[in-house]
């Protein structure tokens, strides 16, 4: 597997253009630098995302992202893999061309189209590809991972082990408390999870982890969805994935769980995934509704990793965002699901 080059430009935040210029008179040479337009796009809360556009004299337009790590998101994410894997997903299609990294980011390619809204994923024209998109990722092989691992728990862990005891800003660390959900309840809802679920015959997986409505691309032209943004991907167990975007339809800045896809819609969801993953023109009720409770079940560990994950970059990012009435949110629909779920 080729590398990308790498350049020892770390980018800065009271100089973002200046340089990101620098960058692409690394990556992109023959751009013309009176001619680059930036535009910093406002829908990550964990990086900084900048779309880099050229015209060449020919009047077409040359596109390349430029993604600023978050600050502490070393903490969180492992860079050296996330670059490994853009790379392996790559080769099978699944993921954009790594064009360049440097100290505290990378360069990838543009693919165009759109985010999806929560009305995209609830058409079935769309959610059936998104479907046979993630089955087709949850059947790529790593070639040096001969016996994966899930590493849910291990990562589950490792957030959990991050949460500040104490938030040094004040109106973070009320909000905070006004949750009245402490670490020590949070690792015994943990333990009462990973205890419910020891007993699943369960596929792992090579996930994305993280597939919320603005890791997905829609191309209206070549009617395809395309999966980005591969931080967080690992093997991971199957339920897992899947539940993790059921849970994303409530949308991250305004956050509505009432669009928590209804069993109708998994139901035809998981059948379109089962065919493209077992590669089998029919599967049996009986498969699609076990699979149907184990995603189900694991609605309740999404919520409670991204509730740790938010509590971190609640006292790490410089990103303006409310991590801390975000983890509020997911906090409170975990325990307004969990009787049903906990009864499945």
């Amino acid at each position: 597997m080729e590398l990308a080059p790498h350049f020892k430009i770390n980018v800065v935040e009271n100089a973002l253009e200046d340089c990101i210029f620098q960058l692409i008179q690394h990556v992109r040479p023959k751009w013309d630098t009176a001619r680059i337009k930036t535009k910093l796009m406002t829908d990550g809360i964990t990086n900084k995302l900048v779309l880099c556009r050229n015209i060449t004299d020919d009047g077409i337009e040359e596109h390349l992202l430029v993604r600023v790590y978050g600050h502490k998101t070393d903490l969180l994410i492992d860079r050296k893999a996330e670059i490994r894997n853009i790379q392996l997903l790559h080769q099978y299609g699944l993921a954009p061309s790594l064009y360049a990294t440097f100290e505290n980011g990378l360069v990838y390619e543009f693919i165009p189209g759109r985010t999806l809204s929560y009305e995209d994923v609830s058409n079935p024209k769309i959610y059936k590809m998104i479907a046979k998109e993630m089955a087709k990722m949850h059947k790529v092989k790593h070639p040096v991972d001969q016996k994966p691992v899930a590493n849910f728990w291990s990562k589950l862990q490792q957030f959990v082990d991050l949460v500040p005891d104490k938030f040094d800003d004040e109106i973070k660390q009320k909000a905070y408390e006004k949750q009245n959900f402490p670490k020590e309840q949070l690792l015994k809802e943990i333990r009462e999870f990973r205890e419910g679920v020891r007993d699943f015959d369960m596929d792992i997986v090579f996930a994305h982890n993280d597939l919320l409505l603005g890791n997905i691309i829609y191309n209206e032209a070549k009617n395809k969805v395309f999966f980005i943004d591969y931080e967080y991907a690992s093997y991971n167990y199957q339920p897992f994935d899947i539940a993790n975007h059921f849970t994303e339809f409530a949308g991250v800045s305004e956050i509505d769980y009432s669009r928590f896809p209804q069993k109708d819609l998994q139901m035809d969801w998981l059948k379109t995934y089962l065919l493209e993953y077992k590669g089998v023109t029919a599967v049996s009720d009986r498969d699609v509704e076990t699979l149907y409770i184990q995603v189900n079940k694991f609605v309740l560990a999404a919520h409670l990793f991204w509730y740790s994950w938010s509590l971190i970059q609640a006292a790490h990012s410089h990103i303006d965002f409310d991590f801390i009435g975000y983890a509020a949110n997911r906090i409170e629909d975990y325990f307004k699901r969990k009787p049903e779920i906990s009864a499945l």
